[in-house]
Parts: C-alpha cells; structure tokens; sequence
C-alpha cells in the first residue's frame, strides 16, 4: 500500500542545510500497522509528514497505492490519506463545534448525506450525541482526539497516518485510544503508519516496527523480537533497555 525509497528530507536553518531524513527505504502491506519509533529528533515525525505530502522531501520512489505521489497532492490523493496529530487540542479549531469539524472534509469533497455521516462518525468513535455541538474546550483531552480520529476517517480513507496519537494524554485514557484504534483497524481495515516514541504503544498496535535513530533507519523488526529482544542493533537494544526503565544498584 506504501512504498519509500531512499526518502530524504533537508531543512535549512539561517542557509545551513539540517539533513533531518536521510536515505530511509521501507514497505507498508495493505491494512498492515507499521510502526516507527526513535528518540525525540530522530526523524521520525518527519518522516510520516513527508509521506503526507505536508513537507517538500525527495526520494528515488513514494509510491500510495501503487501510484507514484506527487510533492503538491490533489483532492483526491488526500482522500486516499489522512493524519491524526499528536495534540489534539492544538489540531482542533477553538470556534468550530465537533459538527462544525465533521462536517467541512464531507463538504470540501463533496459528498452527500452529511448530517447521517457525522453522527454515524461520532458513534464509531465512542461519543455521544450531546457531543455534536460542544467546542473544544468543552471535551476532554481524550474526547478531543476521539474527534481528530473521526474527522480523520469521515472520508472512509485505506492509510491512516498516525503522530504519537496519545502522548499529549493522561495514562488513563491512552489504553482508551489505543483500544478505539484497534477496533476501527479492523472494521476499517486500515493500512496506518503509527508514530511513537512509547515502545509499549507500538507493541499493542503494530505487525512490524523500524527503529529510528539521527534521521537514518536503523533497522526493521518484528513485534514479536522487540518482545523478546532479539534484535540486531546496539541502539535497538539500548531502546528497549530504557523502555524498561532501570534498577539502581545496591550500595
């Protein structure tokens, strides 16, 4: 469903070139979860933004259901596509009521029976009717990404892209999310990217996972070696070793 070779991305910063991405290849199956997880500046939000098309990159083949990508993506492309992003407060807009958010991709791609669709989007994702008309600031931190998943999948889209999609929560609600996206993966059958730098979350959710390290893939491993550390790289197994956190020495 997504193909990335050599996929480069270079930001500048006062005319000096920061390499951000560099060289990152891999393969996404369709309704596959592909994991990417790295330390914070690894790359791999950017990443995820370049295959969205919402940043300028260059590689030798990007491929979205086996049709090449363009750099500038059309209507249609972005229907094939959506994005949920990591702070769902900050990607909400504050004057526009739930309705208000639901509704604008259904109009912006034309498409008839919105009223049925929003309410129907609003269920799948756990909310409730008195929802429809409450702002932003009026939902909680999980109702609000319960919001951003639906506006994501209104549209009915094959690719999911997802950025750290409960990190801004409380630990509470992430298993919350975590078990809402499970159970929208299978009856969508979804092909998604998740982004994390929570090893736990990409465990729950994901087939495979490439570990990220200075803007370069590190490696590509399965669920089931990050479970039993049998992975090839010192910097996977540093990875794991922090996610279990550490036991102090006895004096």
């Amino acid at each position: 469903m997504i193909e990335v070779s050599d996929l480069n991305v270079t930001f500048r910063d006062g005319g000096r070139p920061i390499h951000a991405v560099r060289g990152v290849s891999f393969a996404v199956a369709a309704s596959e979860t592909f994991g990417i997880v790295g330390e914070s500046g690894s790359g791999k939000s950017t990443v995820l933004k370049a295959i969205a098309g919402l940043i300028e990159s260059s590689s030798s083949k990007l491929t979205i259901n086996g049709r090449p990508a363009a750099q500038h993506r059309s209507r249609q492309d972005r229907r094939l596509m959506q994005f949920v992003f990591q702070d769902p407060y900050a990607s909400l807009h504050p004057r526009q009521t739930v309705d208000d958010t639901l509704r604008e991709p259904l109009v912006i791609q034309g498409i008839p029976g919105i009223d049925e669709k929003v309410a129907e989007a609003i269920s799948n994702v756990g909310l409730l009717p008195e929802h429809r008309f409450r702002y932003p600031h009026q939902l909680s931190g999980g109702q609000r990404q319960r919001v951003a998943i639906a506006r994501a999948l209104i549209l009915n889209p094959p690719i999911l892209l997802l950025d750290e999609p409960t990190s801004a929560l409380d630990v509470s609600v992430q298993a919350e999310i975590l078990n809402l996206l499970s159970r929208l993966r299978r009856s969508y059958s979804l092909t998604s990217i998740l982004v994390s730098h929570d090893l736990g979350v990409v465990a729950h959710l994901c087939s495979r996972i490439a570990i990220m390290q200075l803007g370069k893939l590190v490696e590509v491993i399965g669920v089931q070696d990050l479970r039993s550390g049998a992975v090839g790289q010192d910097y996977t197994r540093q990875l794991i070793a922090a996610s279990r956190g550490f036991t102090r020495a006895p004096r």
